[in-house]
């Protein structure tokens, strides 16, 4: 890099300062020269975004995103696809857990006192605790978050603890609860916050703004009020540290609505097309004059039936007689071969903004292998361990068992207010499911998995299923019934296992004539 006129003159009158000129102009050209996308030219001139704080953007855009997507969800067929392929192997069956304090008694009491509970713990009383699972995740991934809210209960209502959960759409939220409130108590979008940033609050409408009710007939006039934070659980997903959270798949809902209205272009093409049949035209020496048209008339716009009646709309089949018709020209509709390539398209970057493989929106299996969809998968199964293991769980679950020991030990029901637990989602769904129950065997036999872990997985209770499994070896024995997949007495081969007594068994077994056991 040449030095300037001024740079000499610079390092004559002060030669550090020249110095500190030279390497400071070699280090801001470098990282131009770096940094592609920080490049000012002409090709990037109308490219300049706002360099506003993530709570800043959503401000403005989040009402407008969480309306779009749901437009989107209830009409779009892609969208809907994309929202339920991630619910389903987010919560599948439903992430359950188990609790683990060391003391099975505690723990066999706890496990027996949740699954009542499960059953009940909706405040609506229309879903369990999985269904409320499916709900929470659908609505985070759809509207960009959702609020659950502890509902504590009496004694005398006759649950089997004394508390439920109301799951709150993100509209609820006071939005224009923001910034300083006074007395010291700061909010950023109806979340309130304390002086490190933790929530405190959430300033909620007792009935959803979109319910379309005169304001007269809300609760206190249509104003939010506070509810601590200690009895909400905020679920999203965070992206830059924000204190709201965005639709799942902002970086789609373009492409999705683009895509939808190139094929409503392309249906109403193909009904035009099917509206007429062809066109009766030439020269007719005797023009025939009918209805309530004039001859002037007729001859100006000539487009008529054969009564002479001019025609307002057209129908499928449809013959269109201009005046004076001799011929007929048949329409031909015109194929576009590039539709299925331009939608293939499309729906990859869809399937790419939604964070899911293309196979699971579009349903086209024509190029997949054994291979390739394997791999396409794994990503998304590892996405899929984020939602469960980062979000979900930590965000929702968790409080959720924190609320329940709390209120199971306020009501006198369990020893302690805190239980600690384990939860296990729902496994991913197998390509091979042989290939994968020989894993698991392995796995077990290697020592490096439970047999409660893999039975947690699918969805079942470890203790259930062992309680299941010795009843059941009860009732063989009794029959004196011996089972091929009884792995107490024949091998994994299909040969019956000898057992001590009978391989020390005198040999005059054999003498007699008698076969050996």
């Amino acid at each position: 890099m040449p030095a300037t006129w001024l740079d000499r003159v610079i390092g004559f009158v002060a030669p550090a300062a020249g110095r500190r000129r030279l390497r400071e102009r070699h280090a801001f050209e470098a990282m131009l020269r770096t940094y592609a996308g920080a490049d000012i030219g002409r090709r990037s001139a109308g490219w300049n975004p706002r360099g506003t704080s993530a709570n800043a953007e959503l401000a403005l855009a989040l009402p407008s995103l969480r309306d779009r997507m749901r437009d989107l969800v209830r009409n779009n067929p892609h969208a809907a696809k994309a929202v339920s392929t991630i619910v389903v192997h987010a919560v599948g069956s439903g992430i359950m857990p188990r609790a683990k304090s060391g003391n099975k008694r505690l723990d066999r009491k706890v496990d027996a006192l949740f699954d009542a509970w499960t059953k009940v713990c909706h405040s609506k009383g229309r879903l369990d605790f999985y269904g409320l699972q499916t709900l929470v995740c659908r609505e985070f991934i759809e509207a960009g978050e959702v609020l659950v809210r502890r509902r504590s209960r009496r004694l005398s209502d006759g649950l089997p603890v004394p508390l439920q959960l109301q799951v709150i759409e993100a509209d609820h939220l006071d939005s224009a609860k923001d910034g300083d409130l006074g007395n010291g108590v700061n909010a950023v979008q109806g979340v309130e916050q304390d002086t490190f940033e933790r929530p405190t609050g959430y300033w909620l409408f007792s009935v959803h703004p979109g319910a379309m009710r005169p304001v007269s007939t809300l609760p206190k006039g249509g104003r939010s009020s506070r509810v601590p934070a200690d009895d909400i659980a905020h679920v999203f997903e965070l992206r830059r540290d924000q204190d709201r959270g965005e639709p799942w798949g902002v970086a789609a809902m373009a492409p999705l609505k683009d895509l939808g209205t190139y094929e409503e272009a392309e249906v109403m093409r193909k009904q035009i097309e099917a509206c007429t049949v062809g066109v009766v035209t030439g020269e007719d020496p005797e023009p025939r004059l009918g209805g309530t048209v004039g001859a002037d008339e007729e001859r100006q716009f000539g487009i008529f039936d054969g009564s002479g009646f001019r025609v307002e709309r057209f129908e499928p089949g449809m013959f269109l007689n201009l005046h004076g018709g001799q011929d007929i020209k048949f329409h031909s509709p015109v194929a576009t071969g590039s539709f299925e390539a331009y939608k293939r398209v499309s729906l990859q970057a869809i399937a790419a903004g939604f964070r899911v493989p293309y196979e699971l929106i579009s349903g086209d299996l024509a190029h997949v292998s054994y291979i390739s969809g394997r791999l396409g998968m794994q990503e998304f199964y590892r996405l899929m361990e984020q939602v469960q293991w980062q979000i979900l769980i930590p965000m929702f679950c968790e409080r959720v068992w924190a609320w329940f020991c709390g209120a199971a030990y306020d009501a006198g029901l369990i020893p302690t207010a805190t239980v600690a637990v384990e939860w296990s989602p729902p496994r991913m769904p197998a390509v091979d499911p042989f290939k994968q129950a020989m894993a698991d065997l392995l796995d077990m036999r290697a020592g490096t998995r439970s047999h409660a872990e893999i039975v947690h997985e699918r969805g079942r209770n470890p203790d259930d299923v062992l309680a299941e499994i010795v009843a059941f070896n009860a009732a063989v024995d009794a029959a004196g019934i011996v089972l091929d997949s009884d792995p107490r007495k024949v091998a994994k081969s299909g040969v019956l296992q000898v057992s001590e007594a009978q391989s020390a068994a005198p040999e005059q077994a054999v003498g007699s004539g008698q076969p050996k056991t």
